[in-house]
């Protein structure tokens, strides 16, 4: 029995079924690669869900933690706050698309940021009503399941919800929704569901994650600005996935030109340890009471020794650059393969920056989402040593997001894999 197969049966035994994981058992990893237990090299073209945008122990990364770990590893902000909270609440503040001066709160996960932006509009605002949209996917507390606006896995069986949430539609015009369409849509509900005076927010990812890497038109964004403004409805921009350099900019509404009035962020935040963060305008900001937010982990400081560190990384690699380089190389290949014959199974390759997904349907004409092929083309790409991840509403779009720092031989290495592993998907497919 393999290392793998004993901890697979131990896995089993021990561990529950609703924390759905994939089978490879990590032995220890480097940049864009990562080994297993038994020593299978793989291309990481997922980098812990787009946690690792400066690569697995990215060396400037691990020397801050370990300097900082050498003076304490936790006081709570609460009861003896530190230098490195207040550092980078500062670069935050500076570089978040808000409109005017800003502030931040850090916490640990990107559901707490949500939770914690939630709570604050509502403290602000003195309404309860936020709406967020279809296909979006904003965590997996209670409230962060009422935003979803995806059922199977997250929301299937956990509720009730939290009330006053209300959804939109997200435009996409691959699905036949036009921003027309979307805008349309939201306005009928704030004429028919609920009061635009009771709304403390809206809600949105500038690109969708879960959803399936679907971004939200600029033209979109800047009406959603527009109709916020109308009625005094706070923007936040849930920045968890698409953030920190993944997209082409440090902030994925920045191409847009918006501004938000809340950004949640996370995951790429601090390089693979535990950090999140609330940045806003400072008057929203500090309608809280003091104490009403934090928690007695927020701000751990090996993760905002972490996450300083990030911050120099993204600026001396000038992995902005360097994230629009790879998803030009990425997109560039797909589109190839997508061009060719008998691969219209390929119905679209989507992604600004490198956060990039093609979305896997039965037949171009009716785009019938096809789910098989895309855990199929996953599975083939692992075995042959790539390691991708599935997303989207009908599990049929496969996402890509490699670390910023990625090597070009280990990027076309797996590109390589990963175009072996879709022709023997479709091939298998077809035969039978």
């Amino acid at each position: 029995m393999s290392k793998a197969e004993n901890l697979k049966k131990r896995h089993q035994a021990a561990i529950t079924k609703g924390v759905g994981t994939r089978g490879i058992y990590a032995a220890r990893a480097e940049n864009a690669e990562l080994w297993d237990v038994d020593g299978r090299r793989s291309s990481d073209f997922a980098a812990g869900i787009a946690v690792n945008n400066t690569g697995h122990r990215h060396p400037k990364v691990m020397a801050a933690v370990a300097e900082q770990a050498e003076a304490f590893t936790h006081t709570c902000f609460h009861v003896a706050p530190y230098e490195g909270y207040i550092r980078l609440a500062e670069r935050l503040n500076e570089v978040a698309p808000i409109n005017g001066p800003a502030k931040t709160m850090l916490v640990t996960t990107g559901a707490e940021a949500v939770e914690n932006a939630i709570k604050v509009a509502r403290c602000h605002t003195g309404r309860s009503a936020v709406i967020a949209f279809s296909g979006a996917f904003h965590g997996r507390t209670l409230m962060g399941m009422a935003l979803t606006g995806k059922v199977t896995p997250y929301k299937k069986g956990f509720g009730p919800f939290p009330g006053d949430v209300f959804h939109a539609p997200f435009p996409n015009d691959f699905r036949g929704i036009s921003v027309d369409a979307a805008i349309s849509g939201l306005e009928s509900l704030l004429a028919t569901d609920v009061d635009p005076e009771r709304v403390a927010a809206f809600i949105i990812e500038p690109v969708q994650g879960e959803g399936g890497f679907v971004p939200a038109p600029s033209e979109f964004l800047v009406r959603l600005r527009e109709i916020a403004d109308q009625y005094g409805i706070l923007l936040i921009v849930d920045e968890i996935q698409s953030g920190m350099a993944r997209t082409g900019r440090m902030f994925a509404l920045e191409h847009a030109g918006v501004k938000a009035d809340l950004v949640t962020m996370a995951k790429g935040l601090a390089g693979g340890f535990p950090l999140s963060a609330v940045v806003g305008r400072a008057d929203v900001m500090d309608s809280a009471n003091p104490g009403g937010l934090g928690g007695t982990y927020a701000g751990n400081p090996l993760a905002i020794a972490a996450a300083n560190a990030v911050f120099d990384v993204i600026e001396e690699e000038r992995l902005c650059d360097r994230a629009r380089v790879i998803g030009e190389t990425i997109t560039a290949r797909l589109n190839d393969l997508a061009n060719r014959q008998g691969m219209d199974v390929i119905g679209q390759v989507r992604g600004p920056g490198a956060m990039v997904a093609f979305e896997l349907v039965t037949d171009a004409e009716n785009r019938t989402p096809n789910p098989a092929l895309a855990s199929a083309v996953v599975a083939e790409a692992e075995e042959r040593g790539l390691i991708a991840l599935v997303c989207g509403t009908g599990f049929n779009v496969v996402r890509l997001l490699p670390p910023l720092t990625i090597s070009d031989e280990v990027l076309n290495e797996g590109l390589a894999i990963l175009e072996a592993a879709i022709e023997a998907a479709v091939s298998k497919q077809i035969a039978a």
